[in-house]
């Protein structure tokens, strides 16, 4: 409860600002889209990309490429999908689940990763059924609006103390006393066998597990 407690003040106003700053640099750019074009010039998957920008900097699935690939990667995916299950006149329920699935496996193989590509590839897919859909489609909007994030979470979050891209400082590793301590290759041996993608990079966990190490063996200096 105390560090939860410690946390909401701490982190949320400055999530919050720089969600407001990120969003509004993104609407902006995502004006200059050609009203001609009949496209939006907002694109809600680009709100829950601000989530996670700003208030898990440090997550993986946070960064700049997960941010700009998963996005574009998902929205070319449904697009491609869209216009495949038109033509094909397969439904708009099966493109979209087909959407999905082929954005997941995209962002897999590019490593980007990024939970809202999920909405990404949903609005693609819609987009492909349009009578008149071609390129650049919802690509245009909804990379100006990634752009607007990506800037503004570069420029808030270092300012703010949370450098981004996040890069983890493991402290170096203690001189062993009366405990033993492991080796960078013990840890990525088990996370080898959890074979699970943890919502913590692994750099962050060698840091954690580091300080601990640490810790413990100051307090048996101490004793």
């Amino acid at each position: 409860m105390t560090v939860l407690l410690n946390w909401v003040p701490e982190v949320r106003p400055r999530a919050a600002i720089g969600a407001v700053l990120g969003i509004g640099l993104a609407a902006l750019l995502g004006h200059l889209v050609p009203a001609a074009e009949g496209l939006p010039w907002i694109m809600a998957p680009v709100g829950a990309s601000a989530v996670l920008v700003f208030a898990v900097p440090a997550s993986p699935l946070a960064q700049p490429w997960p941010v700009v690939g998963g996005s574009l990667v998902s929205v070319l995916a449904g697009m491609a999908v869209g216009k495949v299950c038109a033509l094909a006149g397969v439904g708009a329920p099966v493109a979209v689940s087909l959407a999905v699935g082929c954005a997941i496996a995209g962002m897999a193989l590019a490593r980007c990763t990024h939970p809202p590509g999920g909405a990404a590839a949903i609005l693609g897919a819609l987009a492909g059924f349009a009578p008149d859909a071609q390129l650049p489609g919802p690509l245009l909007p909804l990379a100006l609006n990634v752009l607007g994030v990506v800037l503004i979470g570069w420029i808030y979050n270092s300012l703010t103390g949370h450098p981004w891209p996040h890069r983890a400082i493991a402290p170096p590793a203690p001189v062993p006393l009366r405990s033993v301590t492991y080796d960078r290759a013990d840890l990525d041996a088990v996370l080898a066998d959890w074979d699970e993608r943890l919502e913590v990079a692994a750099d962050d966990l060698d840091a954690l597990f580091r300080a601990v190490e640490r810790r413990v063996l100051q307090r048996g200096e101490g004793g």
